[in-house]
């Protein structure tokens, strides 16, 4: 489990720090600057604890799959988030857009969240398929 959420953890710096550079060349900044902070290497290693739930709906058709990740991950941002501020007065991001709630999640989001929760299905098989730190 402890190699799982190291995985996880980095996979998701990577993957955001790919998403904020990017993001800056669509703002025009050739520089391609990519940021996460220290925080996100624990919110996204925690993804390890979704794998029983992934297992438990792998059934399901993926729309309804791709909602309920979306749902959930709102859930964890908000909640990862809100922890953050109220304990320790830390912004790990702030959503400033018209459909942002309380700074903590956006729904502008919400095909990334669909998208990204599918795409976790996916990584989650590979990861069993080639055996890599399965329990």
């Amino acid at each position: 489990m402890l190699k799982r959420f190291l995985l996880y953890g980095l996979i998701g710096w990577c993957l955001e720090i790919i998403w904020t550079g990017l993001s800056s060349l669509v703002q025009g900044d050739l520089r391609l600057m990519g940021f996460t902070n220290l925080w996100m290497f624990f919110i996204y290693g925690m993804a390890v604890f979704l794998e029983p739930l992934h297992d438990r709906i792998a059934e399901w058709r993926w729309p309804l799959r791709g909602f309920f990740w979306l749902m959930l991950i709102w859930g964890i941002e908000y909640l990862s988030g809100l922890i953050l501020v109220s304990i320790l007065g830390v912004y790990p991001w702030k959503y400033t857009d018209p459909l942002a709630i309380d700074g903590l999640i956006t729904l502008s989001f919400a095909p990334v969240w669909f998208v990204g929760g599918l795409l976790f299905e996916k990584l989650h098989h590979t990861l069993d398929s080639w055996e890599i730190a399965k329990n």
